[in-house]
């Protein structure tokens, strides 16, 4: 493996310069033909067990000298295109959301032993008494973020296994995601790695705080839920984007919050959601 390969995801010092901030061009948006490219390349090299489809998954023999693939893109084409159908009926609109959620195999984000279970409608334990998401509320929380306009630089609060983050960089420019549990925020790492997903950097820290050095962000988005929105946040949105996220504790719902003028914020509750809570600090 190459030196910069192995640096993958770029550190957050190689846009803030350290101290002082240089201006770059963004990245572009990844697409369809480059992530399924470097999946495939990255394969050859990989070790592990082989997807199913819900019903079909059957144990891989792993024989001396002979690479067992993980990731078999092309046996996942067609439940990855039945989940972005079954999400555009339940309301999303969005083609370019609707095409992330096509492209990302999902199946390389949950654990070998939920392999079925991955283009199904559902959250999945992910370990650390988190999870990942619902494809439905993913997509669905990129829309909101999204709204009519491009989205050029965006924060994710809470990393996970790193599945939300890689949809989010087919609709983003540039995609910043922060995770507070140290070994989630390696597992996203590896799960990403053979994506090699040029726009998308990945930060260990206090997701609370957000990543002010990087600042103002067109949106932000919150894969946790708590009583409110942080201060800190709402304060690293530009004018004119939008925040969304999961509020209360009991009974969430999303909300999606627009900065309208230096201090002024307008807010809508939107649909009822299940989220973990929203923690302070790092694990």
């Amino acid at each position: 493996m190459s030196e910069k390969r192995s640096q993958f995801p770029l550190p957050l010092s190689s846009v803030t310069g350290g101290s002082t901030r240089k201006p770059a061009a963004p990245a572009p948006v990844a697409t369809p033909q480059t992530a399924t490219q470097n999946a495939r390349e990255n394969n050859q090299h990989r070790t592990g067990a082989a997807p199913g489809v819900a019903g079909t998954a059957k144990p891989a023999t792993v024989q001396p000298q002979q690479t067992v693939v993980r990731s078999d893109l092309a046996a996942t084409e067609a439940p990855r295109r039945a989940m972005a159908a079954r999400t555009a009926r339940q309301g999303v609109k969005d083609a370019q959301v609707l095409a992330a959620l096509e492209i990302v195999p999902r199946h390389m984000f949950v654990e070998p032993g939920m392999l079925a279970q991955a283009y199904v409608d559902i959250s999945l334990p992910i370990g650390h008494n988190q999870t990942i998401s619902q494809p439905y509320i993913v997509a669905r929380m990129i829309e909101l973020l999204k709204g009519s306009g491009p989205l050029r630089r965006v924060l994710e609060i809470g990393t996970g296994c790193g599945y939300q983050a890689a949809v989010l960089s087919f609709v983003a420019q540039e995609v910043y995601s922060i995770e507070r549990i140290k070994p989630l925020h390696e597992l996203a790492k590896a799960n990403l790695r053979p994506l090699r997903i040029a726009n998308l950097r990945l930060q260990y820290g206090d997701g609370m705080l957000g990543l002010p050095q990087v600042a103002p962000f067109d949106g932000i988005i919150l894969a946790a839920a708590g009583l409110e929105v942080p201060r800190a946040l709402l304060e690293q949105l530009a004018i004119g984007a939008r925040l969304v996220a999961p509020v209360g504790a009991q009974v969430q719902h999303l909300q999606r919050i627009t900065r309208t003028g230096k201090a002024e914020w307008t807010s809508e509750t939107l649909e009822a959601c299940h989220f973990v809570p929203l923690r302070p600090g790092i694990a």
